[in-house]
């Protein structure tokens, strides 16, 4: 039940840091982020890539990552990187953001196709989206949008990685499919975590803080 459960927690504790916080990001939101990067790009490289290499040969499997990182490419084209933490929404705007909407759920839905029941990637998506869904509720809040549009945006987005994982785990895929689904998500993974814990910092300046929080979430990964 929690590889359903995990990720509408982590939406749900977004919002609640969004709420805590008061809408001004911080740098403990920053210090999360790195730490949720370095989590997932961690588990993924222990838990999913070898799984993944066991089942498809080396060539098709290093094919589908590289479309991973290629659809996330273009869902960050929609998203402006809402996936790593950059929410773009002008405060002022009444308009429903339907792109960003639309973008966040497809990468959402496809993050819980790796998650099934004896495996260690729910941790992922969950420490992953805490963060995302902090800074998306943030903005939210701070928009024109009514109670009602950021009720819908926020149920569904929390929604999508449960019915991925329910799709994946129900669905009769086969294992080829399911592994190269899986492949992809690799790279849509790889793609994400490696820009939050690469992107320049203010001034290019060695952030010690930050490099804490890579250290401990590989470590946590690690040992889980």
């Amino acid at each position: 039940m929690n590889k359903f459960l995990f990720p509408i927690y982590a939406v749900v504790l977004g919002v609640i840091i969004a709420k805590v916080s008061k809408n001004q990001k911080n740098w403990n939101t920053k210090l999360l982020l790195s730490f949720s990067g370095a989590f997932l790009l961690a588990l993924t490289l222990f838990e999913l890539l070898p799984e993944v290499y066991e089942h498809l040969d080396t060539k098709r499997t290093g094919l589908f990552i590289m479309l991973g990182i290629l659809l996330q490419i273009i869902l960050e084209l929609f998203s402006k990187g809402a996936e790593h933490g950059h929410v773009h929404i002008h405060k002022n705007t009444t308009a429903f953001p339907w792109v960003l909407f639309i973008s966040l759920c497809i990468h959402s839905f496809l993050e819980g196709f790796p998650i099934h029941q004896h495996n260690d990637m729910v941790y992922g998506v969950l420490i992953h989206k805490i963060p995302i869904a902090a800074l998306v509720s943030m903005f939210l809040f701070q928009s024109k949008f009514s109670t009602s549009q950021i009720m819908t945006f926020l149920v569904v987005f929390a929604a999508m990685t449960p019915l991925g994982t329910y799709i994946s785990n129900t669905a009769p895929l086969g294992t080829k499919l399911a592994h190269s689904i899986n492949a992809i998500v690799i790279g849509i993974f790889f793609h994400i975590s490696t820009t939050i814990l690469f992107e320049s910092g203010e001034g290019h300046k060695f952030n010690f803080s930050k490099f804490i929080s890579i250290i401990l979430g590989v470590s946590i990964a690690y040992f889980i």
